[in-house]
């Protein structure tokens, strides 16, 4: 039980402010809760998966510039996306718009996720501890603070004009793009 609560405390705390909560926030500030909480969450499930099995035992031979590259082109397209808008109105989401969104908000999570210091701090847990129980520590821990930044999201997606947190997201997903490819080249 030693490896769950350490890795649920130190992935949580690891997480709050960090790229893929913000690109949560800014996710919830644009959609409505269910889909996103429902992409971040498979989201989280998989790295951590991932991470557990793939990165305790490949962890450096991961082409992780490749996947910088990679996931910043994908965030520069997010970004763009975001900017040309939705003419449906997102609280009006049959299921087609809303498998579409939680695709969206998958790919963007895994992303933004891969090759992040709590998919290698779970992959260090994982390599000395139980596995299994790292892997449920780990993705309780960051699906924590995930939710918390998609509520937050929500709130100020709640209070602020939807052109301004269109833009906001944007400016989120452009960044991080730019950081990715930066640091990856």
């Amino acid at each position: 039980m030693g490896s769950l609560f350490a890795a649920l405390g130190l992935v949580f705390v690891a997480e709050l402010g960090d790229k893929t909560q913000l690109v949560a926030m800014g996710l919830g500030a644009r959609h409505r809760l269910a889909p996103v909480v429902a992409g971040v969450v498979a989201a989280y499930c998989a790295t951590n998966l991932l991470s557990v099995v793939v990165g305790g035992v490949l962890g450096a031979a991961l082409p992780t510039r490749a996947i910088g590259i990679a996931g910043g082109i994908a965030f520069l397209a997010f970004a763009a996306w975001t900017l040309r808008g939705d003419d449906e109105d997102d609280d009006d989401l049959g299921p087609r718009r809303a498998r579409s969104v939680v695709v969206s908000v998958f790919v963007a999570m895994f992303l933004a996720e891969l090759g992040d210091k709590t998919m290698l701090a779970t992959a260090t847990l994982a390599a000395r501890g139980d596995p299994v129980l790292v892997w449920v520590g780990a993705t309780l821990g960051i699906i924590a603070s995930g939710l918390l930044g998609v509520l937050l999201g929500r709130f100020f997606g709640a209070h602020l004009p939807e052109r301004a947190t269109r833009i906001g997201s944007a400016v989120l997903f452009a960044v991080f793009g730019v950081v990715l490819l930066a640091t990856s080249l």
